[in-house]
């Protein structure tokens, strides 16, 4: 067995995750690729080098060289434990000015499933519209029914609100059962599975209600596939965008679990829910995201009790 095999071992002693330790590893290879030396012959100086390199020749931010750093260190933790070496040459060594990353409550998929169906029920199925003026009632419902559907593809998909305002009607194919999201200054453009409980939802929608928002649109034509309504004070509207609909919609969801904060929360359980089942790679394409890194920064949210414990070692 070589060394590099007794690390994963020792990884999968500690109870790491199936990503935490590919990423872990990836950082490790990269790191010795780089420099090129038997590792009992590595040097603090020679770590602190490769952060410079990882942040002049590859441009990496303080987070990430943060991740490779820790991945580093706990690679020498392992073979001083395993007395290859007699000491760690990133002892002490710590990456400033890294803006800690908030850690979300993270949601599990069946979470998310109980949090939809939650929503749904009490606020479309169930919901009471008696205090509604008779004249608005239609309005409300079918603001509703385009809610649970916008919600539908933040809870399954990880789409930004942002995103939700740029789908085009022909971005959805219910034959193929797939979502196209189209990619914008910070973002690629990919094309997401939908679940099988979502095709009857949007059918619904495109079919039945969608037409009905058009008739409050002074453009017949649109393509949108999400459509705002007037304001209660008019009867048709020019507007296209759909970022007011979010603030009513998060408190919505508030009110239905205590540990739900924002949409950003939702997207960043998603996005860990990739890396956990699916790798870093997968998760970036999925996520829209440009670069690995943007990935990476999720990892906190999987790898915190990882960084907790390399802490305790050797405080950074």
């Amino acid at each position: 067995m070589n060394i590099m095999q007794k690390f994963i071992q020792y990884s999968q002693s500690k109870n790491h995750s199936q990503a935490t330790q590919e990423a872990y590893l990836r950082y490790v290879n990269l790191f010795l690729e780089w420099i090129d030396k038997e590792p009992i012959n590595t040097t603090k100086k020679d770590v602190l080098k490769y952060l410079g390199y990882l942040k002049d020749r590859k441009g990496q931010q303080n987070l990430t060289r943060k991740h490779n750093l820790i991945a580093i260190n706990h690679y020498f933790t392992f073979l001083y434990k395993s007395e290859q070496i007699t000491e760690n040459p990133c002892l002490f060594l710590k990456i400033r000015g890294t803006k800690k990353k908030t850690l979300y409550k993270i949601y599990s998929p069946e979470e998310l499933e109980q949090l939809y169906d939650n929503y749904y029920q009490l606020f479309v199925r169930a919901y009471d519209d008696s205090h509604i003026p008779k004249n608005q009632r239609q309005q409300s419902a079918l603001s509703k029914e385009r809610n649970a559907s916008i919600l539908s593809l933040m809870l399954n998909q990880g789409t930004t609100t942002k995103e939700i305002d740029t789908i085009l009607l022909q971005d959805i194919d219910l034959q193929k059962a797939t979502l196209k999201i189209r990619g914008g200054k910070k973002s690629n453009e990919r094309i997401l599975p939908l679940k099988a409980e979502q095709i009857g939802l949007l059918m619904n929608y495109i079919q039945n209600l969608r037409s009905k928002l058009l008739e409050y649109h002074n453009n017949k034509e649109s393509q949108w596939l999400f459509l705002p309504l007037p304001e209660y004070s008019k009867k048709t509207t020019d507007n296209t965008t759909l970022m007011h609909v979010f603030k009513p919609l998060t408190k919505q969801v508030k009110s239905l679990d205590k540990h739900f904060l924002n949409f950003k929360q939702v997207r960043a359980s998603i996005i860990t829910h990739w890396i956990q089942t699916e790798g870093l790679r997968k998760a970036q394409y999925k996520a829209g995201h440009r670069y690995i890194s943007s990935t990476e920064n999720y990892l906190p949210n999987d790898l915190q009790g990882l960084t907790d414990d390399i802490n305790k070692l050797h405080p950074f």
